[in-house]
């Protein structure tokens, strides 16, 4: 289950990381959900949407096992399977998914360079735990970023790409009353947006962006109000980028950014205040149950 504690300080993130070793580390990526591979046989590939495809793939055609297992443990972090600041082990990860410790190895280094793990000396892996300028920064630039893609996206629009961008409306649409299928459709759409705007680099670095700070933005689709107000403001920027009008998609995609990003910020401070006032009530409860 997702962590409710999970944006505390650094350091009781790791003291709760200590306590708490990767024991249940099965359940936790079932729950996403995980594949424990066969090296000797093809291995499934993940869809965009984070579940699994269980069809053969092609040797030639399938990606390596460190990727694969990249992309699950990467699919845990961004819906708080792991705690930001939390230990990831590589024999709880290896013996998971039935492969070798260097494979697991391999893998973190492919979440560390896509900034969702940082590796320590001598301690390992550890959920990226951003602090609040750094995801303030990260998520002005991809506002930047998705608007640049709007306004491309508007200039270059035909009608064949009416129904990309109805598709990717209704998936939002069907999702609006649950948070993380929300999140996943809000990112497949932004994937189409910047497709059609027919910059290859631009979508690469929009995807590496989703990657890294997409459990925050998710958070900031945590409420169904706030699920509401995104879906209204991509009704009104495919209208935007439908009728061409490139300035009112840039503005209204770099707008519906910055409102995530509010809201992100906002539902992490609200943790961490709920967590603070947790720890008084604890010791509280402690003092009264000690001996008289």
């Amino acid at each position: 289950m997702p962590r409710s504690d999970g944006f505390r300080r650094e350091t009781l993130l790791e003291s709760s990381a200590r306590s708490r070793p990767n024991a249940d580390i099965h359940h936790r990526l079932s729950s996403t959900p995980y594949t424990s591979f066969d090296t000797t046989t093809a291995v499934p590939l993940s869809d965009n949407t984070g579940s699994l495809q269980p069809n053969f793939v092609p040797a030639a055609l399938a990606a390596t096992l460190a990727i694969q297992i990249a992309e699950q443990i990467g699919v845990a972090i961004t819906e708080e399977q792991f705690a930001p600041g939390e230990r990831l082990r590589e024999v709880n990860l290896a013996t998971t998914f039935n492969v070798s410790r260097a494979t697991v190895r391999d893998a973190l280094r492919i979440l560390e360079s896509r900034g969702l793990v940082r590796i320590l000396p001598q301690r390992g892996a550890q959920v990226t735990l951003l602090s609040t300028q750094e995801l303030m920064n990260l998520f002005e630039i991809r506002a930047m970023l998705v608007a640049l893609a709007s306004r491309r996206a508007a200039a270059r629009f035909q009608p064949e790409h009416a129904p990309v961008l109805a598709a990717g409306f209704a998936r939002l649409k069907a999702a609006v009353k649950d948070g993380n299928a929300y999140a996943r459709a809000s990112g497949m759409i932004v994937t189409d947006v910047a497709q059609l705007s027919g910059n290859d680099q631009l979508a690469e670095l929009l995807v590496g962006f989703a990657q890294r700070i997409g459990r925050y933005a998710r958070l900031g689709l945590a409420t169904q109000k706030r699920r509401t107000q995104s879906l209204a403001s991509w009704s009104r920027l495919i209208d935007a980028i439908t009728a061409r009008d490139e300035n009112l998609a840039e503005a209204t995609h770099r707008q519906l950014a910055l409102e995530n990003r509010d809201a992100a910020i906002a539902e992490i401070e609200a943790r961490e205040r709920a967590s603070a006032g947790a720890a008084p009530k604890t010791a509280r409860k402690s003092r009264k149950s000690g001996p008289a």
